[in-house]
């Protein structure tokens, strides 16, 4: 037991060592056992050396100032509790000021999490203070840091503490006025937490002043960051409030000449109209949202796009029809691919709403345009939405359009598309049916989509010959047995005989698949046989996947059919020249024993 507790302490002697050597990695490595060598030294040992050597540490390294601060978060339970968790602050101070920002931020977050463990006594005697040299640090990058920490003291400092309190409005103040505009952006960004914190006098008064003089600031990186805070304020002020200060803010932010605040402003607009009701929504910001859908940058367009469904929902069917909807006919034509993409990723939600026969005549005919649409991405994105439509108006009206579509990205030239349709086929199938999905065209024996999932077995990407195999396998636990062996199980058998080992290997796979969706009965009497011969193939790698094949297989099979017909196969493959055969033969045959003592 003693010789165990000698080496842990050598174990930490050695970290400790790291943590000064030159070798970067080493003291990184160090650096990330933090918590151990914390544990090892014990609470008291822990604040009176390792934080003093971490906060005297000359570490350059940004990796290693960034391992820093981010432990510093994780030793608040080592350093002997509540009263005592004030010792981080000075390191974590420290590492506030630095010039490499994912540093100073995780040094601000390590800090707000040491504060949220102080008690309030501790909050006023350290933490405010820190915040406080921070905020009037000469350099910018203390008074960034500053900015995410007022909310925190603000929170933790007592009720009964009103000077203190009032000090920190009177530093957030100077923050949102300082000179540097970075300084004033970091301030813009921590508005909304620093307003949730602060009694609803103080945000009706003060806070709004700020957010004001933010909004009207000179930079367009500072504005749009107070768009954020339009949403979380409207939150927070009294309805009244939220229509006089609020809406008119968001109404002029919305006609901004800056496109990234307008862009902003897309992103956050549903936000404010879910906080403000939807009665105000409709009166007040249903025209800057209609202006917005008609930006000049497709920016703009696309993430007012990307809201249309959920708009739609909250404003009703009568204000849509008037107003959004004939944007949204406008952008299926845009000339930008995306903007045309984001729509056809959520227009078919408008369907709900809007209900029947509002679908059927004005939503109808976009559906149709984009099903045509000349970018993939636009066509992929109606399709996966089809079942909201389906709900509505049935898919029977899209019919003419939506299998053409299908078999266009089936045989798209690029891979990634042609997978996602392959991905869509058994949820399509689920809600369509195979009469829809599988409808047979002039002299076309077996349909034409039921061709095409039989194709991509044959395609020369390795992930859509796999994808494939999986898609039948869903399709027949969709459509049962029956309409496997009908339209499935014979195509792929004749696929056995292809020239190309690799196409035979997907076949396997296929087969070991549908065995589980089939049933006992049709495996023995249509993929077993085929197997079987498969053991005999002129070439190892099809040899070696039926030996795994056949272990999968007996998985689904009775413990009789087991012994009898899939162990002596792969005893005959456990004789077999190739080393990989006899291999997999092997281990499946522990499977086929460990089924058959089960």
């Amino acid at each position: 037991m003693a010789s165990d507790n000698s080496e842990d302490l050598f174990s930490v002697a050695m970290l400790i060592d790291e943590l000064k050597n030159e070798n970067v990695q080493l003291r990184l490595n160090s650096i990330r056992r933090l918590t151990t060598i914390a544990s090892a030294l014990g609470a008291e040992r822990t604040r009176s050396e390792l934080v003093p050597f971490l906060t005297d540490s000359n570490d350059d390294e940004d990796e290693c100032l960034l391992a820093i601060a981010e432990e510093m978060g994780n030793l608040i339970s080592k350093v002997g509790g509540p009263e005592h968790v004030h010792c981080l602050l000075v390191p974590l101070e420290n590492l506030s000021t630095v010039e490499e920002t994912v540093v100073r931020e995780k040094a601000v977050e390590s800090a707000c999490k040491v504060g949220a463990a102080m008690t309030s006594e501790g909050i006023t005697a350290h933490f405010v203070p820190a915040v406080q040299r921070l905020a009037s640090g000469d350099w910018f990058t203390a008074r960034i840091s500053a900015c995410g920490m007022v909310a925190v003291a603000y929170e933790g400092c007592p009720a009964s503490e009103a000077e203190t309190r009032s000090q920190l409005r009177m530093t957030y103040s100077k923050l949102c006025a300082d000179e540097t505009p970075m300084v004033r952006r970091a301030a813009a960004q921590h508005l909304g937490k620093f307003a949730a914190v602060c009694e609803p006098e103080n945000v009706e008064g003060e806070t709004m002043q700020l957010f004001q003089q933010l909004v009207q600031d000179e930079q367009d990186s500072v504005r749009l960051l107070a768009v954020e805070d339009c949403a979380a304020l409207g939150k927070l002020l009294p309805r009244e409030e939220c229509v006089a200060e609020i809406v008119p803010t968001v109404k002029k932010f919305a006609a901004d000449k800056s496109w990234r605040v307008r862009y902003m402003v897309a992103q956050q607009l549903y936000s404010l109209c879910e906080s403000v009701g939807a009665d105000l929504a409709r009166t007040e910001l249903l025209q800057s949202y209609e202006q917005l859908l008609m930006d000049n940058e497709a920016e703009v367009r696309i993430a007012s796009a990307g809201n249309v469904a959920a708009f739609v929902q909250l404003v009703g069917a009568a204000a849509a029809g008037a107003k959004i909807v004939p944007r949204v006919k406008d952008l299926a034509a845009d000339q930008s691919q995306h903007v045309r993409a984001a729509l056809a990723s959520c227009i078919m939600g408008l369907a709900p709403t809007m209900g029947k026969d509002q679908t059927i005549d004005q939503l109808l005919p976009v559906f149709l345009t984009l099903l045509k649409d000349e970018f993939p991405d636009v066509r992929l994105n109606i399709i996966s939405k089809l079942d909201q439509v389906n709900q509505v108006i049935g898919v029977d009206l899209l019919s003419q359009e939506l299998l053409p579509a299908i078999k266009d990205l089936a045989e798209d030239i690029h891979w990634r598309v042609r997978l996602a349709i392959i991905e869509y086929i058994p949820l399509l199938a689920s809600q369509m049916g195979t009469a829809f999905l599988f409808q047979k065209g002039e002299g076309d024996k077996g349909g034409e989509l039921n061709a095409l999932c039989l194709q991509w077995l044959g395609d020369r990407v390795h992930s859509i010959r796999e994808a494939a195999a999986v898609n039948l396998q869903k399709l027949t636990e969709v459509f049962g047995a029956e309409w496997a062996c009908a339209n499935i199980l014979p195509r792929v058998m004749e696929l056995m005989s292809n020239n190309h080992y690799l196409y035979r290997l997907t076949v396997v796979r296929a087969m070991t698949l549908l065995a589980s969706a089939v049933g006992q009965d049709v495996a023995m009497r249509d993929i077993m046989p085929a197997l079987k011969e498969a053991t005999k193939d002129k070439v190892p790698n099809v040899r070696f996947a039926v030996a795994k094949a056949l272990g999968d297989v007996a998985a689904a099979l009775d413990p009789s059919v087991v012994e009898g017909e899939i162990k002596p196969a792969l005893l005959e493959l456990q004789q077999d020249q190739d080393v990989d055969v006899r291999f997999y033969a092997g281990q499946s045959l522990q499977l086929c024993d460990a089924k058959l003592s089960a």
